[in-house]
């Protein structure tokens, strides 16, 4: 054999062994890939049931807010039905204001006009005795013992 033709047959073998480590690292790659398209279908799916909600939701609330709405609007009727036969039943005027009063009461909030009668939280007690009380645990003043000072330097 020359030298010659050994060049040529290591040349050869050489591609060969760069194109079968060629297709092993594609092909180990390639599984990389193929997971990540599967996670983009993945998230593009919950994106879609992610919309599908909030489509749903945004009907939702527009129902919602109309009921709301036609609740108002039968208040309001009722409110004018009530005063105009107070008015027919000639009713003494503070029947109808009470009733006024009534109505305009339930437009508001529910502790609206209640933040008056609402005592204050206290985080102390009354002082009648118990393990809350400001003096629980405390001698009287009689049996205290004076307070010493510290000696000085």
């Amino acid at each position: 054999m020359e030298y010659d033709n050994v060049n040529w047959i290591v040349a050869i073998v050489s591609l060969l062994a760069g194109l079968g480590i060629g297709a092993i690292g594609y092909h180990l790659l390639n599984s990389s890939t193929q997971q990540t398209q599967a996670l983009r279908r993945q998230v593009t799916e919950r994106e879609r049931e992610l919309e599908t909600l909030r489509t749903g939701l945004n009907e939702h609330f527009s129902q919602v807010g109309m009921m709301v709405n036609n609740i108002q609007r039968e208040m309001r009727t009722l409110e004018h039905r009530l005063t105009e036969d107070a008015s027919t039943l000639e009713c003494d005027a503070s029947v109808g204001q009470s009733v006024d009063h009534q109505l305009a009461a339930a437009g508001q909030p529910a502790l609206a006009g209640a933040e008056a009668d609402i005592p204050t939280p206290r985080d102390y007690a009354d002082g009648t005795g118990g393990t809350l009380s400001e003096d629980f645990g405390l001698k009287p003043a009689a049996e205290q013992e004076p307070l010493t000072q510290p000696p000085r330097y």
